[in-house]
């Protein structure tokens, strides 16, 4: 198969699949500077995390929309430097954790639990819009998909995470969910490289 050849010669004029990934884009995006807002005033590092998610998932999708039009060699590409991209949250998540495990702080219990459940509702969402094109696009949709299953499973923790911090009052539940979302970044970011690699190869002549 040659470079120009297209493995989805249908992407570039998919109309339900661009409408799709902007609104995904939209919806992170704005969801993302609720969510910050709430991390940075109540000292969440669960909701710090799901919030450069959002940010991540925003600029993804973005990248997405921009490389639909692309030869399957170029998405290629594109996919493995979305891989990298989807590990900036990790290593922020890393960074604040461990601040808030010097200072010992403990974030408020219901801003925590009722920001969570927002965030639940916004990847649920996202999730099933970008369902049914998950394979349409190779690595590229697999990974707007991948990010928004993954920040599904993230906000039922986080809702979790406010709850047991309400019951025991304890900066453990949160500091562990954060970490919780680092490892299911890193773990979609390998989901993405492998499919961007094996795109690659079946783009080679």
């Amino acid at each position: 198969m040659s470079d120009d050849d297209d493995t989805f010669p249908d992407i570039a004029e998919n109309r339900g699949l661009r409408q799709t990934v902007r609104n995904v884009a939209l919806l992170n995006l704005g969801y993302f500077g609720i969510e910050f807002a709430v991390a940075l005033a109540i000292g969440s590092v669960a909701l710090f995390a799901d919030s450069v998610d959002f940010l991540e998932d925003g600029a993804v999708n973005l990248l997405i929309l921009a490389g639909l039009g692309w030869t399957a060699a170029r998405r290629a590409k594109l996919g493995m430097v979305l891989a990298a991209i989807i590990l900036l949250p990790a290593l922020a998540t890393f960074w604040t954790a461990w601040q808030n495990f010097s200072t010992g702080l403990v974030p408020e219990p219901v801003p925590l639990t009722i920001t969570g459940a927002g965030a639940f509702v916004v990847n649920f969402v996202c999730a099933r819009l970008l369902a049914p094109y998950r394979t349409t696009g190779g690595s590229l949709t697999r990974a707007a998909f991948l990010s928004a299953r993954n920040d599904v499973i993230a906000n039922v923790a986080i809702v979790a995470a406010g709850l047991l911090t309400a019951a025991t009052g304890s900066k453990w539940p949160d500091l562990v969910v954060g970490l919780g979302i680092a490892a299911l970044n890193a773990g979609a970011a390998h989901e993405v490289y492998e499919a961007a690699i094996a795109e690659h190869v079946a783009a080679k002549p």
